[in-house]
């Protein structure tokens, strides 16, 4: 008895649509020419991580922003711009960023 079955058995007025949900695809982000800056700064004595140079939407480099945040597990912000993220990132941010199709240049150190 497959899971179709189980479910007309359990709800035997329900009648099944045929239409397939519908599938929210990623909105792909714009990828530049010129490549995105990645650099190393201490703030306030803590190791912080920059990423600047991009030049599509702000919405873009936002959602590219939590992305990042998301997959290192670590805070950050955008502002001004750039993406701040929490600790020295770079080399698991710039292989990120070159997996998406990102040129990126790493900057100090």
């Amino acid at each position: 008895m497959d899971l179709q079955d189980q479910l007309k058995n359990l709800f035997p007025d329900h009648v099944p649509s045929n239409e397939p949900e519908p599938i929210e695809q990623d909105k792909p982000l714009w990828i530049q020419a010129e490549p995105m800056i990645c650099k190393f700064e201490k703030r306030k004595g803590k190791p912080t991580t920059i990423i600047e140079g991009y030049t599509g939407t702000d919405e873009d480099f936002k959602i590219l922003a939590k992305e990042l945040k998301t997959k290192l597990s670590v805070g950050g912000t955008f502002k001004d711009d750039s993406i701040i993220i929490q600790g020295d990132y770079r080399d698991k941010i710039m292989e990120m960023l070159k997996n998406k199709g990102f040129k990126v240049k790493r900057v100090g150190g």
